[in-house]
C-alpha cells in the first residue's frame, strides 16, 4: 500500500542527507511531495537537524496548529532531549523520533503515517461527521482518540465531559467502530434510574420466582451484552455494593442471575461515562480505584462548548438543516452570529441545539434568520450588546507572549496576516474567490500576497 505524504527538510540538511532519506522513504512505499505553503498539506514529515523557535513557529503553522499531523524527525541526535521532545508535541508536531536511534526509521515512518491516514479517513466519514459535528482543532483531537481507540484497541473507555457534550454519541460511535466480527448490541444503562431493590435484576437478570413479580425469567445487561457493548452511562452515580458486584464481572466475565446458582458467560466491551471527575472521587474514597482502572484502560474527555467556540456555527447550520428536513438552512445575519458567537452555553451543544430550535420555529419567509427570530426571554437585558470583542483576554495573552520573546511589531504584523490567510483559505477549501471575500481583499490582492509569502 503506497502512502502519500508531503516531506521537508528545514534548516541546513545537505543534499545527500536529503536523498538518501528520501530514497529510504520511497523504498517504505511512502511517496513523498512537496509542501504547499498556505494551505492545509495533510499529513507529513518534517526532517530537522538542529531544534530552535523557528522550528516549533514552523510546526505550528504546517500542522494549522494540530490539525493536520505532522511528524518531526531529527536526523542529529544531538538536537532531541528531554525538554524538546514536550517543546515539539506541543507546536503541533504528532509524534517524533530520532532518524539514526532506530534500525528501520523508514518503516517507522511508514507504520505512523499509514496508522493516521486510516484514523483520519474515518474522521471524515459520514459516519463520524454526520453525528459528531466539529472543525475545531480541539474537537479534531478528540475525535481521533476516539476513532482509534475504538477500531484498533479493545479497551474499556471511560468518556469524561460535561453535560451535554455528547458523551452518549462518543459512546455510539466507539461501537459502531468496535471491529469484532459478529459483533451484537449496544446495551445503554442509565446509572440515575436504577433502583437499588432491583439493581440485581438490571445487571445480573433473574430466574423466575426469584423474588415477588418475578413470573418469568429475564436477561440483566451482562446477559444482553454478550458479544457487544456495554454502556453505563452517568457511572459515577453507582452505588459502593454495585460497585464491588460491577468489578466482579469485567474482571471474571463471570456472573450468577438472581435466584440461580449457575454461572453464565460473558464477554462485553466496557464503556462509561461520567459529568463528575471520577478520580477525584477515588481518590476520595467515593468510587472503587480498582474498578476505575478496569473502567478506564482509556479515557476520553469531551471539550465544552465554550473551549471550541469556532464549531458554534458550523453546529447551528447542522441544527437547522435538520430542522429543515436535509433542504438549505437560511443564512444568518450578522448581528445573529454575533449574538451565538457571545452567549454562553452551560447546557454545552444539547444547550444550542435548544436554542437552535426555538429561534428556527419562529423564523418565517426565504430570507435570513434575523435578531427578531431570537425569542424575548434570549435576548439581552435592556439591549445591552453581548458580543464578545475578538480582541479579548486570549488575544492579548498570545500578544504579550510574543513580546517577551522579542517579537517585533513588524513580525507581529506579518504573522497574523500569514495565519488569517492561513484560515481563511483552509476554512473555504482552497476556493480563493471566497477565502478573499471572507478576508475583504480582492482575488488579486490574495494571490499577490501568497505569492509574495505574506
Amino acid at each position: 500500500m503506497e502512502i502519500e505524504a508531503w516531506v521537508h527538510f528545514f534548516g541546513q540538511v545537505d543534499p545527500k542527507t536529503q536523498n538518501e532519506v528520501v530514497g529510504s522513504l520511497t523504498c517504505a512505499g511512502i511517496k513523498t511531495r512537496t509542501l504547499v505553503p498556505d494551505v492545509s498539506n495533510g499529513s507529513g514529515v518534517v526532517f530537522f537537524g538542529e531544534l530552535n523557535h523557528g522550528l516549533c513557529t514552523f510546526l505550528r503553522e504546517v500542522s494549522n496548529n494540530g490539525r493536520d499531523r505532522v511528524l518531526a524527525v531529527s536526523i542529529s541526535p544531538s538536537s532531541l532531549d528531554n525538554g524538546s521532545t514536550w517543546c515539539l508535541l506541543e507546536a503541533g508536531a504528532s509524534d517524533l523520533f530520532d532518524w539514526h536511534a532506530l534500525t528501520s526509521p523508514a518503516e517507522q515512518v511508514t507504520a505512523r503515517l499509514e496508522r493516521w491516514n486510516v484514523v483520519d479517513q474515518i474522521v471524515g466519514s459520514p459516519v463520524v461527521e454526520n453525528n459528531l459535528i466539529g472543525k475545531s482543532a480541539a474537537w479534531k483531537s478528540t475525535l481521533r482518540q476516539v476513532v482509534e481507540i475504538a477500531r484498533f484497541t479493545d479497551a474499556s473507555v471511560l468518556i469524561t465531559g460535561e453535560s451535554g457534550t455528547g458523551k452518549d454519541l462518543a459512546a455510539r460511535l466507539i461501537h459502531t467502530l468496535d471491529p469484532r466480527r459478529q459483533k451484537r448490541e449496544l446495551v445503554v444503562l442509565d446509572c440515575t434510574t436504577i433502583v437499588p431493590e432491583l439493581s440485581g435484576s438490571e445487571f445480573f437478570g433473574h430466574e423466575r420466582g426469584a423474588f415477588t413479580g418475578a413470573v418469568a425469567a429475564r436477561d440483566g445487561a451482562f446477559a444482553l451484552a454478550d458479544g457487544g457493548t456495554l454502556f453505563l452511562d452517568e457511572v459515577g452515580e453507582l452505588p459502593a455494593g454495585l460497585q464491588a458486584q460491577l468489578l466482579r464481572v469485567v474482571q471474571e466475565h463471570t456472573y450468577k442471575r438472581v435466584g440461580s446458582n449457575q454461572w453464565q458467560h460473558t464477554n462485553f466491551r466496557l464503556v462509561c461515562a461520567t459529568n463528575k471527575n471520577l478520580y477525584r472521587a477515588v481518590v476520595g474514597g467515593e468510587f472503587r480505584h480498582d474498578l476505575y482502572y478496569r473502567m478506564a484502560n482509556w479515557v476520553c474527555q469531551l471539550s465544552p462548548l465554550r473551549e471550541r467556540s469556532e464549531d458554534i456555527l458550523l453546529l447551528t447550520q447542522y441544527f437547522l438543516r435538520e430542522l429543515q428536513h436535509e433542504r438549505e438552512p437560511p443564512e444568518l445575519d450578522i448581528p445573529v452570529r454575533s449574538f451565538l458567537l457571545g452567549r454562553d452555553y452551560p447546557g454545552n451543544v444539547r444547550e444550542l441545539k435548544q436554542l437552535v430550535s426555538r429561534i428556527s420555529y419562529r423564523h418565517v419567509g426565504e430570507g435570513p434568520i434575523t435578531v427578531g427570530d431570537i425569542p424575548e426571554d434570549e435576548r439581552p437585558l435592556g439591549g445591552e450588546y453581548v458580543s464578545k470583542d475578538w480582541r479579548d483576554a486570549h488575544f492579548e495573552r498570545s500578544v504579550r507572549h510574543a513580546l517577551d520573546l522579542g517579537i517585533g511589531l513588524k513580525e507581529l504584523k506579518q504573522a497574523t496576516t500569514e495565519m488569517a490567510i492561513r484560515i481563511a483559505v483552509n476554512d473555504e477549501d482552497g476556493n480563493l474567490q471566497r477565502a478573499a471575500h471572507k478576508l475583504g481583499v480582492t482575488d488579486r490582492a490574495l494571490q499577490m500576497r501568497r505569492a509574495n509569502g505574506h
